[in-house]
């Protein structure tokens, strides 16, 4: 464990350097976050029947979205795991004491912490101030704002456990081209990073609720918006909590059994 928390705070502390990356990324969320709200203004415009989500709530859901981008993408990734095993120097690491899950879970994990430090404050806080419609709006109550917390965390925990499943891939097809392109298409939509859950199709929402890809961004964001009450939210904590230990143990055994597997040349 000692390992892994050393392994976090190096790649903690490397990724809150790259302050000017993170300034241009600022711009160009606020830029893509403006655009989503003017096509979802529009909609609400012409709209006949009215949405689950009010366009007040959408907006929010939309900031939040920018602001956490880094902890509900899967397109994000470190091309330094994909060069050790493509490359063949996954034999240095295999040569480590520590489990190999357990250290990329924690780099993967320190990546995306990193990456939204830097971005989601100076996000939330002009959000707030804001003129309407444009304007993020804070939770109903405190206890919502705390369930946020813990789902927002939970989520980004299941998040890394699937992106572990696209390293894990590179193993069999050793090219990242389509484990990325694949979890990122279907992954990010059915997490509601395109449209949210229930402005979908209910047959579509049927198929969304039964994948985990719901969990790591639509839920959590709802649950800021208060669309999902407090008791629907705890009940959603726990089924998150289940997901991420099931998506854990795949990972972990899938993993164990590529290795078991692997083949280097060389020497």
């Amino acid at each position: 464990m000692k390992a892994y928390l050393s392994v976090f705070k190096m790649r903690l502390n490397n990724g809150l350097q790259y302050r000017a990356a993170a300034l241009a990324g600022i711009g160009t969320q606020f830029f893509f976050g403006f655009i989503f709200i003017m096509i979802f203004e529009a909609f609400y415009a012409h709209t006949v029947t009215p949405p689950e989500m009010t366009l007040s709530e959408v907006i929010t859901y939309t900031w939040l979205k920018q602001a956490f981008l880094a902890f509900v993408v899967l397109w994000l990734r470190d091309n330094e795991l994909f060069q050790l095993i493509t490359s063949g120097n996954i034999a240095y690491e295999l040569c480590r004491p520590s489990g190999l899950y357990g250290l990329w879970y924690a780099k993967l994990l320190a990546q995306r912490i990193s990456s939204a430090l830097l971005r989601c404050f100076p996000i939330l806080i002009v959000t707030l101030f804001l003129p309407e419609p444009y304007r993020l709006k804070l939770p109903p109550d405190f206890p919502s704002l705390l369930l946020f917390l813990a789902v927002l965390i939970a989520g980004l925990l299941m998040l890394v456990a699937i992106s572990m499943l696209i390293y894990i891939s590179v193993f069999v097809t050793m090219s990242p081209a389509g484990s990325l392109l694949l979890f990122s298409v279907f992954g990010e939509f059915f997490a509601g990073l395109v449209i949210p859950v229930p402005l979908m199709p209910e047959w579509m929402q049927k198929i969304v609720y039964v994948l985990p890809f719901h969990w790591t961004a639509d839920f959590p964001f709802r649950v800021f918006t208060g669309n999902i009450g407090i008791e629907e939210a705890s009940t959603g904590l726990l089924i998150q909590l289940i997901w991420l230990a099931a998506l854990v143990a795949i990972g972990y055994f899938t993993m164990k059994k590529a290795l078991s597997r692997i083949v280097v040349q060389g020497g």
